[in-house]
């Protein structure tokens, strides 16, 4: 099996122990001829339907990675491959992977309570008679009715241009938060989108509704509950231990020297191609370090990841996480609202089993235990525990505009991650 040109990670992940070596689809009794002939078919498939100019895709089973290749090339000129070491703007799979494993954490250590209200530890929320009350086992189950989505854009720009009073070119005392080359954002604009969303409406009909709000207030809650900054006590306490080493915010800032994959050419804000920087405006707007996008990451590193959580919060013989809060956050909370959500985590649709692969969310096959999530980029990583497969897809849809939406009508990644179900030898 072809590992890619200058992979280091596939070496390093021997020295961190025995889970996620590499192996092959036969050791783990899968049909391999079947697993290259159906996902090269839907790979090429997609590349020429301009779904995306390259993906990657990591599969691991009962702890063996068998199967990781890549395909394509960065962008639709084809001049650079995609390499298996190559490093993603992950967009919403953010959510998983930044702020739930750190308030999963805090849960075990009970500084949170997830059936208390969220006021108690957000005050700001204790003069709002709509949101005083709400729990984050609500919240974090999208049941909580808060408005989807705030384009806090609209605040910074009047008809095309940045507002000087909320952006400027250059770096100063109170514009410290870089969104891009020459975009520096003022520091108390995240008081500004904290206020904006404390006075949202909150749709009193409860049922579910996706909402990415509160993680863009997650980051602080972690810092003021740990005294730590969030990026620090991601990387000491989850990141560092899983070995991922590739798995942050702002990768540019890094000394790595794995390639970034471009995601869209920014025609409205940034006027120019997103590479290096977090695609989400929200999270730019932070300054690229938030908890509803801005992660950035290696295929493999992600694979750790859901490797920890597929095992309930053990990874290599250490326990990060406690299995009784794993298996609460990854279990449906509002299945009789039609609600299939676990706590930050997205499920199989409820009726799932029994739908046809064009209409399944993800695979069919999936056990009705299994979780992950998707990102706008056009990621989408899923851990199940039962069949123990994790299911890895990187890509950039988005280049060179979101408009590309193939992915999702061609149903690409529901058709991988079946192909890997399909392929037991019985």
């Amino acid at each position: 099996m072809s590992h890619g040109q200058g992979d280091t990670s596939v070496l390093l992940d021997g020295s961190i122990g025995s889970e996620l070596a590499y192996s092959w689809p036969s050791k783990v009794n899968l049909d391999s001829v079947y697993i290259y002939s159906r996902v090269d078919s839907i790979m090429n498939e997609g590349i020429k339907q301009t779904a995306f100019p390259g993906a990657q895709l990591l599969v691991a089973k009962e702890g063996k990675i068998i199967f990781h290749e890549a395909y394509g090339f960065h962008t639709y000129d084809s001049l650079q491959p995609v390499a298996l070491n190559d490093i993603y703007d992950l967009a919403s799979v953010t959510k998983i992977a930044g702020p739930l494993p750190a308030l999963m954490k805090l849960v075990d250590e009970k500084k949170l309570d997830l059936d208390a209200p969220f006021s108690n530890y957000w005050r700001s929320w204790k003069g709002k008679k709509d949101k005083k009350d709400l729990t984050l086992r609500e919240i974090l189950a999208h049941q909580a009715g808060l408005e989807p989505y705030i384009v806090f854009l609209n605040t910074v720009m009047k008809k095309d241009r940045l507002k000087k009073r909320f952006i400027q070119p250059v770096k100063s005392n109170r514009f410290q938060k870089q969104a891009y080359d020459g975009i520096f954002v003022k520091n108390k604009f995240q008081n500004k989108m904290h206020r904006m969303i404390r006075r949202s409406e909150v749709n009193e009909d409860k049922k579910y509704r996706y909402s990415g709000l509160t993680f863009l207030i997650f980051p602080q809650l972690i810092e003021q509950l740990t005294g730590m900054t969030y990026e620090r006590y991601l990387r000491e306490t989850i990141y560092d231990p899983l070995g991922c080493y590739t798995l942050g915010f702002n990768p540019d800032r890094w000394q790595v020297t794995n390639n970034i994959v471009p995601t869209e050419i920014d025609t409205l804000y940034r006027k120019t191609l997103t590479h290096g920087w977090v695609h989400d405006e929200n999270a730019s707007l932070l300054g690229g370090v938030s908890g509803n996008a801005g992660l950035f990451a290696t295929a493999l590193d992600l694979a750790k990841l859901m490797q920890l959580y597929q095992n309930y919060g053990s990874f290599n013989g250490q326990r990060i996480l406690s299995e009784s809060t794993m298996k609460e956050f990854t279990a449906i909370q509002f299945a009789n609202n039609e609600n299939r959500r676990g706590l930050g985590f997205d499920k199989p649709l409820l009726d799932n089993s029994e739908l046809s692969l064009s209409d399944a969310y993800p695979a069919p096959n999936a056990a009705a235990n299994s979780f992950g999530h998707s990102g706008f980029t056009g990621t989408f990583v899923w851990a199940d525990p039962k069949n123990q497969l994790v299911f890895i897809f990187l890509s950039n849809r988005v280049y060179p505009s979101r408009s590309h939406r193939k992915l999702y009508s061609l149903n690409i990644r529901t058709a991988l991650h079946q192909v890997f179900y399909e392929a037991a030898n019985d």
